[in-house]
């Protein structure tokens, strides 16, 4: 493992920002003894895995559109993610949300939706200084009094925004036009008092807030009532239920409804509430409420399908003496739900966590085993960010499960605790937000659960003791690496990781800062479609971004290509042959945009896991008629970082395609004189 420094600060001595908004240098005073380059690439191999078996919901965007990815809750993505090549940090800076932007989740547009001043917002998060696109504020457009749950909410088909409220209401706002253009002020197209309604259909007053929603593959909106600590002797009154697609329909066409006949309400027994998101399939919608995980169904009323209750030994809070003062967010369990086709996946609260598997059709425990088991007797788990989980397509279901506990604030469970309010102060523990990760729990482990001819049986594939993290760890199945951001608990550093997904090994490190106020907040980490950014908000009101410099110009290499307009993605073999590419496709699919161009200008593409004899490769580049086509012999070459050309090419080695462009002409898919943009792909014959 290769470690590389970068050190981000907020007032320096000696610091330069780049146009990009990299940061290439350091406080004098904080340079390790052991600082690395920062210029400097890894033979980090490509470990591609099957992508995830998602079914696609046709009322969701096609992106990662809400905060767990898809609305199986799967916390992956099929994206590119950095794989070390010449890896940086680039910074966005924050001026006018309280934080750096948290809870990010996009449109199929690319745009990044963010919480802003208790509202939404589309937000240039790569900017040098983080800028509105267009905004809801509830204060600034409606009045006031409310914020939205950010969350919990999504992006529709229709590229709409999906949001429970705090005075529980459920909102849709149309953020960009027909074209992609982003609104300056979003428009509110629907707005449903949940609350109420379900009061008026069960004849009685709700204890609890609105928590959170999801569409199921029909269309109906299906909401829950809770919050954080929700207690079952406190007799708090919950309830589920769904908003027919037939009553959104007609409100958006501006029609008028009665709600009675268009709300559906399940009631709760007292004292059960969700403590977390929904997930939704072609089964249904499953929800988890501290007691119990339901499946249900619409059908002109609520059908549940089955009722699963699972144990817990109730709020989990630090013991007087211990290192932590915080504690767990859930009486139950911690999760949101997580969905395969086959499976519902979930945590427990027991001493010792334990990791279940439900059947989707009967809602039967087809497996269960205890999970980050192997610490010391006094160190409590608490499982409170959704698993990772992933459907490999052949029989097994890994997840990643990882503690949490001590980062939740104690005065979540007094009994004045509005805990449906998801505020930082609210919710975490103020000792872990200064002093960072010495204030939580370790432990992250991979269990999979394999189909056998006599049911399933889960096993533990690695487990580490040694990581304390909160930020919700991610999947790329492009790369077959789990992303985290983590502290080091010898050098206080906190750091973007990379970890095998095979082995559990960290195999990639890249240092931030060892200030507390590096401290991630417990947010998760972001992707987006670019192929080429890592998302990560900070305390410091930095939102970080790890990005590869896998693009550069071998003719002028004193100027530094924007990585901001440089995506790396996957392009699936029917699509390469659709688009008239020939043979198998090699590798990933780069587009880049180069500007102030020289009349010809040569771009370097750096790449990893392609493998093969060099003379059956072919370069492919896309025409702006949306075609491929192949890029003749002398406008490109393959050669090694050192200038050879290999004939033969190993997929742990990174090489190098220089591929020649003429401004507006054949393969420049950008109009603007001076600029080229290329997006090309190599194909083995």
């Amino acid at each position: 493992m290769k470690k590389r420094t970068l050190f981000l600060a907020m007032t320096a001595l000696m610091i330069t920002m780049t146009s990009g908004g990299s940061l290439t240098a350091v406080y004098a005073d904080e340079i390790p003894t052991e600082a690395a380059e920062t210029s400097e690439s890894t033979e980090l191999p490509i470990k591609s895995l099957t992508a995830k078996i998602v079914d696609e919901n046709p009322y969701m965007a096609k992106s990662d559109s809400n905060i767990h990815h898809d609305c199986y809750n799967t916390d992956s993505t099929d994206e590119v993610l950095p794989v070390d090549i010449y890896s940086e940090i680039n910074v966005s800076y924050e001026k006018t949300n309280p934080n750096a932007s948290p809870a990010i989740f996009f449109d199929t547009y690319g745009h990044a939706v963010v919480p802003f001043l208790g509202g939404l917002a589309i937000r240039d998060i790569n900017a040098d200084e983080t800028q509105t696109l267009g905004c809801f504020s509830p204060k600034q457009h409606d009045g006031g009094g409310y914020m939205i749950q950010s969350s919990y909410s999504f992006v529709d088909e229709s590229n709409r925004l999906v949001c429970p409220t705090s005075n529980n209401h459920v909102l849709m706002l149309k953020a960009t036009d027909d074209e992609g253009n982003v609104l300056p002020e979003f428009e509110k197209v629907l707005d449903i008092d949940i609350k109420t309604a379900a009061e008026e259909k069960l004849g009685k007053t709700l204890d609890q807030n609105l928590l959170s929603v999801v569409f199921d593959y029909d269309g109906n909106l299906w909401f829950a009532t809770g919050g954080f600590r929700i207690y079952p002797d406190r007799k708090q009154q919950g309830a589920v239920g769904y908003i027919s697609r037939a009553a959104i329909d007609s409100i958006l066409n501006g029609e008028e409804i009665n709600l009675s006949d268009a709300v559906f309400v399940y009631e709760l027994t007292p004292g059960e509430g969700a403590e977390n998101g929904i997930s939704a399939s072609k089964d249904g919608a499953v929800i988890l409420t501290n007691t119990n995980c339901y499946l249900f169904q619409a059908d002109n009323g609520i059908n549940k399908v089955w009722q699963t209750a699972y144990e817990s030994v109730g709020a989990k809070e630090s013991k007087e003496g211990d290192s932590t003062t915080g504690g767990c967010l859930a009486w139950g369990s911690g999760c949101s739900p997580s969905l395969t086709k086959d499976l519902v996946m979930f945590t427990d609260n027991q001493n010792p966590v334990n990791l279940l598997a439900l059947d989707m059709k009967t809602g039967e425990t087809m497996a269960t085993m205890p999970v980050i088991d192997e610490l010391p007797e006094d160190v409590q788990v608490s499982v409170e960010n959704s698993a990772i989980v992933y459907d490999n397509g052949s029989g097994t279901v890994s997840t990643i499960v990882c503690n949490w506990f001590g980062a939740g604030s104690a005065n979540l469970g007094k009994e004045d605790s509005d805990s449906s309010i998801q505020s930082y102060e609210n919710i975490y523990d103020v000792n872990w937000l200064r002093q960072g990760n010495s204030m939580i729990a370790p432990g992250v482990e991979r269990v999979d659960t394999i189909k056998t001819d006599d049911g399933y049986e889960m096993k533990s594939i690695w487990c580490r003791s040694d990581l304390s993290d909160t930020s919700m760890l991610k999947l790329s199945t492009a790369t077959g690496y789990i992303y985290g951001y983590v502290q080091d608990m010898e050098t206080s550093m906190w750091q973007y990781i990379m970890l095998d997904f095979e082995t559990g090994k960290t195999v990639f490190t890249m240092n931030v800062s060892n200030k507390p106020g590096y401290n991630n907040m417990a947010i998760g980490m972001y992707a987006g479609n670019s192929g080429n950014a890592l998302y990560c908000p900070t305390g410091y009101l930095e939102l970080l971004r790890l990005q590869d410099r896998f693009v550069y110009l071998p003719e002028m290499p004193y100027r530094k290509v924007n990585l901001d307009k440089a995506n790396r993605n996957v392009l699936s073999q029917d699509k390469f042959e659709a688009d008239g590419g020939q043979g198998t496709v090699t590798g990933w699919l780069n587009t880049v945009t180069v500007e102030n161009v020289h009349p010809n200008t040569t771009v370097a593409l750096r790449m990893k896991g392609i493998s093969g004899e060099t003379g059956s490769l072919k370069l492919y580049s896309y025409e702006t008629d949306g075609s491929l086509k192949e890029v003749p012999a002398e406008l490109w070459h393959i050669q090694t970082e050192a200038g050879e050309t290999p004939d033969t090419l190993s997929d742990n080695i990174l090489y190098e395609v220089h591929f020649t462009v003429q401004d507006n002409e054949a393969f420049d898919l950008c109009e603007e004189e001076k600029e080229i943009k290329i997006s090309a792909v190599l194909g083995n014959a």
